[in-house]
């Protein structure tokens, strides 16, 4: 375990200098960092609980606990924060319906979050390079992209069994609308943290215009306690949910590699030999709250760029936001207070944030200069893109497979059929 030596006079950070992760500075700003780094993952992480109607106190939980078992696996060396993953929402939501429709998404996040956890083995025993042969970007991108772009409907309208509107921007079209200009509008406003911060900060501006119109209900923030555990669930094994859930594995793994190299080159430090370790890590974390009822966590881009704007890398930093996580997560009454936002205001961060994860999609294209002349790019993109976008479902019995499975599965087989056919025929150069 790497221990902690103090950056210059603890207190003032030279220009041209960085805090590395071996590092710290006096413990009152370490906190305070810490702190803020709690802040950054605060809204994308309670979004995604409040959107799969899984307990926020209890995602919190295991948010915390998930980012102290990180750091104690990569030798505390490798700062990170893990928080909720988007990638599950998708699934989660299809699988949490019916009889004990909780539990079975459960097993889902613990079963993607085991199979995630061996891959992180393998990448730890034999290297990182089968990944980008299995991996490229064209397919990385592919499956974020379809990952934001399928949720573009429940942005829009959720409904219950019956088929009534219990979500989305369909239920309250002004609040979410207010929320989304104010989204827009901080981004654009504000430089540093407060821009940084926009889904939050617009999501509490749609929350105060909820409260005028009398949308939000305080009930069970009187009746909630100050201090308790959070609300455990067990899952329920079936194996029938798992199509849905272990494609998102390949979004896991994308994400940790993104972030670890993000980390390496903003630190001049070289991670590959960290890479299996932190696959490992985030696939306990997200194993473990899927045992006992939190949803799928993975590292956050919302806390590179706080380090990016600091320049403090210090895992001091994280380990204060691990606590300052757990601490919030048993104050039942701040959970209460997270889960009273209302429909219309979710709705509206929804429109912004799947178009965003959609279009990450495309960045990851951009940034590794994807040639889309070439067909072995183009035909399995396109397909996987539009079954993906269309929720295209096939069943096998009572095992059902939708929309991002479909699109994923089909991506993977026709690169990879397409690359070595055009590689024997020789027609693989680009158009």
């Amino acid at each position: 375990m790497a221990l902690w030596t103090l950056h210059g006079d603890g207190k003032k950070i030279p220009p041209g200098e960085v805090v590395a992760p071996g590092e710290r500075l006096v413990w009152s700003r370490t906190i305070s960092m810490g702190m803020q780094h709690v802040v950054a993952m605060f809204g994308a992480t309670f979004l995604v609980p409040l959107i799969t109607h899984f307990p926020p106190a209890t995602t919190l939980f295991f948010s915390a606990v998930g980012t102290a078992l990180f750091l104690l696996l990569t030798r505390n060396r490798l700062p990170s924060y893990l928080g909720s993953s988007f990638a599950f929402i998708s699934p989660i939501m299809a699988a949490n319906t019916g009889a004990d429709g909780m539990g079975k998404a459960l097993f889902g996040v613990l079963a993607a979050g085991l199979l995630l956890a061996v891959v992180g083995w393998v990448v730890h025993v034999a290297g990182a390079g089968w990944l980008n042969l299995f991996m490229p970007p064209v397919m990385t991108g592919t499956i974020v992209m379809m990952i934001g772009f399928n949720l573009a409907a429940t942005a829009w309208r959720t409904t219950d069994n019956d088929g009534q509107t219990n979500g989305g921007m369909a239920q309250a079209p002004l609040t979410a609308w207010i929320t989304v200009v104010a989204i827009v509008l901080i981004t654009v406003l504000f430089r540093g943290m407060i821009g940084r911060l926009s889904v939050l900060l617009g999501v509490g501006c749609g929350y105060i215009a909820a409260l005028i119109q009398g949308q939000v209900d305080f009930a069970a923030i009187r009746e909630a306690a100050w201090i308790g555990l959070p609300e455990f669930h067990a899952p329920t094994v079936d194996w029938a949910v798992l199509p849905m859930f272990l494609p998102v594995v390949l979004v896991l793994i994308a994400e940790n590699v993104g972030h670890v190299k993000s980390v390496a080159l903003m630190t001049g430090q070289n991670y590959d030999k960290s890479m299996g370790r932190a696959l490992m890590a985030d696939g306990l974390a997200t194993a473990l709250a899927g045992a006992g009822g939190g949803s799928g966590t993975t590292t956050y881009a919302e806390n590179i760029g706080v380090m990016a704007a600091t320049k403090v890398y210090s895992t001091a930093v994280y380990w204060v936001a691990a606590a300052t996580a757990l601490v919030l997560s048993l104050i039942p009454k701040f959970g209460e207070a997270v889960h009273t936002v209302p429909p219309g205001v979710i709705g509206g961060a929804g429109v912004v944030l799947y178009g965003m994860i959609g279009l990450l999609g495309a960045r990851i294209w951009v940034e590794n200069k994807v040639d889309f002349a070439s067909p072995v790019n183009l035909f399995p993109a396109a397909a996987a893109l539009i079954l993906g976008i269309a929720n295209a479902t096939f069943k096998f019995g009572r095992i059902e497979i939708t929309g991002i499975v479909v699109g994923t599965i089909t991506a993977f087989a026709l690169y990879h059929a397409m690359r070595v056919i055009a590689k024997w025929r020789g027609t693989d150069a680009a158009a």
